[in-house]
């Protein structure tokens, strides 16, 4: 069964292991930035969620969720005052096509609809526009896209 981990010093070599297909390189950060940055966001009263993706006991993919901003986030898109976000997805090249994005964001979907920080309007996500396979995927879960942009990336948001 597919759920979602706590990343742990049990599992975060695990995590660390999974590596997107050579293509994907540029339109995500390695697993490895996403947990230091959480780390980081996290000891300065940020709240980053940063969670194993996994096919019972076989980690399939890394999914890191954040809520609000922190002092030290320059330049954060409006959107996240006050919101949650999916910061970073993505799924082990050699577990690709096998639905694990789409079941492992609709599980990020879900352990947000818990509120863990609270009551919010929004969860939303950014993507590169040349990543045609995320921006499917997020459109026919429900986000939609604003026009607006952070940095390179579009924005995308689903009404909570």
């Amino acid at each position: 069964m597919v759920h979602l981990e706590k990343i742990n010093r049990k599992n975060v070599w695990d995590i660390l292991r999974l590596k997107v297909a050579e293509p994907q390189k540029g339109f995500v950060s390695p697993n490895d930035v996403s947990i230091i940055e959480a780390y980081a966001a996290n000891a300065a009263d940020g709240h980053f969620f940063p969670l194993g993706i996994y096919d019972d006991d076989i980690p399939v993919g890394f999914v890191m969720i954040g809520f609000d901003v922190d002092d030290y986030w320059d330049y954060a898109p409006q959107i996240a005052r006050g919101n949650y976000g999916i910061i970073r997805l993505m799924i082990d090249e050699a577990r690709q096509g096998k639905g694990y994005g789409r079941t492992g964001l609709k599980l990020a979907l879900e352990y947000i609809k818990s509120f863990p920080c609270g009551a919010a309007e929004f969860c939303w996500l950014s993507y590169k526009p040349q990543n045609e396979a995320a921006r499917n995927l997020y459109l026919s879960l429900g986000f939609a896209e604003t026009g607006e942009m952070y940095g390179d990336e579009s924005i995308a948001v689903y009404g909570l």
